[in-house]
């Protein structure tokens, strides 16, 4: 991995350490990689003023670890690109009698030495998520690009080693990322995704090949800039450490520079123009809709998240942009102007221009920026998939310089998008009666999974399982909700953000009535009696099929319900 010059304790940042007038040592600079000389790389102060020398604790519950299933838990393996093969899942395998079992392995799974699925590294993932479950989360932040640049510096700025596709917006993030992945690893590059939040296990927030990295990678690559990491916290001036999304985001850029990536797709995390990926200059910025969401730090309203979004919009990018309300359209076109960035606009250069509602998804026409491509089969429900799947053809087209005269290979976009898998996005995890899950967040996200399950879906009855964390407009997703199920249990995840059960149950018994309302305190108790109430009927002549089970509310609740239904993280 890139290093910068002399990379290590014994290049330029080796030399003995400054002072200030009267004898105080002079605080490095995060804007100055070489006022870092004489920072002790392994015992730099955190600046959180926590104890350095605190182990974490190996043997307490994580909380990532225990959603991606424990010890017994499988990791997603890597596909095949090329003549490069490899191991898919890890099956957990029953020892035969007389085996002899591996110390950490109480659940029968045979070790293999070395292997980067296996209990050790699993083991070794816990530790470093212990570790980083120490520094702030996603939901704390101090808005500054300071700690995250000085980083990457350290590390040899290895987010400029490959073009980056850049994505923004409040939904459809996540789709649209993975998308152009999959689009861009059809037409033969190797591609690095990096995305979040993740739904079961945190490795599935860095991904090459269009698979979440394995367990002994991440670790792997923890180890490798953690060195660096304490270096930035004992710059801080403020005293904020460096939080936990920014360490992911300097280890999934420095994945990409290893691997090597011909381009890496990469997700906003909050915002834009202080998002800690921001330090990558996107050739493309991609733009999904934008509506309300962190309110606490975009602000109260959506032209207020506008402008940190269009933050990613860089000098002399293409900025593809999806239908937005007019005033937030004005936004964004106001910083293509003020960087002379190109610009191309749903509805105007590029659309949707038919669907039709297709088994396990729908076929598409689209209006690309080079032509149209006609007969492709998305294998995912819902309009706004839909048009998600013109904004990731118009980027991949502004990435490789479609235009009037060059139109991407028909066959090769066809396969790329039939390809795409989406976990966790009106996912089918279970036949009779069905069981889906969507990880719908906000009011906005809600109603579109309501508008497609009442165009693309026929039920019986449908009750939802819903789990909603304290900081969401836990009313405005209710009453999206409503008109589209018969009863609600509400419940918690895992989550210690998760609302509390009582205040949920009461908030869903204003929108719904006392009558509709169900309570349990487990999610997977919760999701049984909502199958219990789909499969009864008081009417004898009352046909038992054709009910249905719909689990929302939050991307915890969803990840945790997928693996309730033995699912692997993708």
């Amino acid at each position: 991995m890139p290093r910068g010059e002399g990379g290590g304790p014994e290049g330029p940042f080796g030399a003995e350490e400054s002072e200030e007038p009267g004898g105080r040592p002079r605080r490095p600079d995060l804007a100055d990689p070489d006022s870092f000389a004489g920072v002790d790389e392994l015992g730099g102060p955190s600046g959180d003023g926590t104890d350095d020398s605190t182990e974490p604790d190996l043997d307490a519950p994580d909380a990532a670890y225990t959603v991606g299933g424990g010890a017994g838990g499988g990791i997603g393996g890597i596909g095949q690109l090329g003549d490069n093969l490899a191991l898919g899942p890890v099956p957990d395998l029953v020892a035969g009698e007389g085996a002899e079992l591996h110390e950490l392995d109480d659940e029968g799974v045979l070790e293999t030495p070395g292997d980067e699925h296996g209990p050790e590294a699993r083991r070794a993932l816990m530790a470093v998520e212990a570790e980083l479950n120490q520094r702030w989360p996603e939901t704390k932040i101090a808005p500054s690009l300071a700690r995250i640049q000085a980083l990457v510096t350290l590390l040899g700025e290895p987010q400029r080693g490959y073009p980056v596709l850049h994505v923004a917006g409040t939904n459809g993030k996540g789709s649209v990322t993975r998308m152009i992945d999959s689009l861009l690893t059809r037409m033969g590059l190797r591609v690095g995704r990096y995305t979040s939040p993740h739904l079961q296990l945190v490795t599935e927030r860095i991904a090459l090949d269009g698979q979440p990295i394995s367990a002994a990678r991440y670790a792997e690559l923890y180890d490798d800039i953690a060195p660096y990491v304490a270096m930035v916290d004992g710059a801080s001036e403020d005293g904020v450490p460096m939080s936990k999304f920014e360490v992911l985001t300097g280890m999934a850029f420095a994945a990409f520079s290893d691997a090597p990536v011909e381009a890496a797709v990469v997700e906003a995390g909050m915002g834009g123009a202080w998002d800690a990926t921001n330090v990558a200059d996107g050739q493309v910025a991609v733009i999904t809709p934008i509506g309300l969401d962190h309110t606490d730090y975009l602000g109260p309203a959506a032209v207020d998240a506008a402008r940190e979004k269009a933050g990613i919009i860089k000098p002399g990018s293409v900025a593809v942009l999806a239908e937005q309300d007019a005033d937030v359209l004005n936004v964004l076109l106001e910083r293509t102007v003020e960087v002379d960035a190109a610009v191309a606009r749903a509805g105007s250069e590029f659309g949707v221009l038919e669907r039709e509602v297709a088994v396990g998804g729908q076929m598409l026409k689209l209006q690309g920026l080079g032509g149209v491509y006609d007969e492709i089969f998305l294998p995912l429900h819902g309009a706004h998939q839909a048009a998600n799947a013109a904004l990731a053809l118009a980027a991949v087209e502004a990435f490789f310089g479609a235009g009037k005269d060059k139109q991407l290979v028909l066959e090769a976009v066809r396969e790329g998008f039939a390809e795409i898998t989406n976990p966790g996005r009106l996912e089918r995890v279970r036949a009779a009666p069905a069981v889906l899950i969507d990880a719908a967040h906000n009011p906005m996200g809600a109603r579109a999974l309501a508008t497609t399950v009442t165009e693309e879906f026929v039920f019986r009855r449908l009750v939802a399982v819903v789990g909603v964390l304290t900081d969401k407009d836990a009313r405005g997703i209710l009453e999206a909700l409503e008109p589209l199920v018969s009863d609600i249990v509400v419940t918690r995840n895992s989550s210690p953000r998760s609302m509390p059960v009582e205040e949920l149950a009461q908030l869903a018994a204003s929108v719904f009535g006392e009558e509709r309302v169900l309570a349990d305190q487990d999610l997977g108790t919760a999701i049984e009696t909502a199958i219990g109430l789909v499969e009864q009927s008081d009417d004898p002549e009352e046909p038992l099929s054709g009910g249905g089970v719909l689990v929302t509310g939050s991307v915890v609740t969803a990840g945790e319900a997928r693996t309730l239904f033995g699912k692997e993280p993708a």
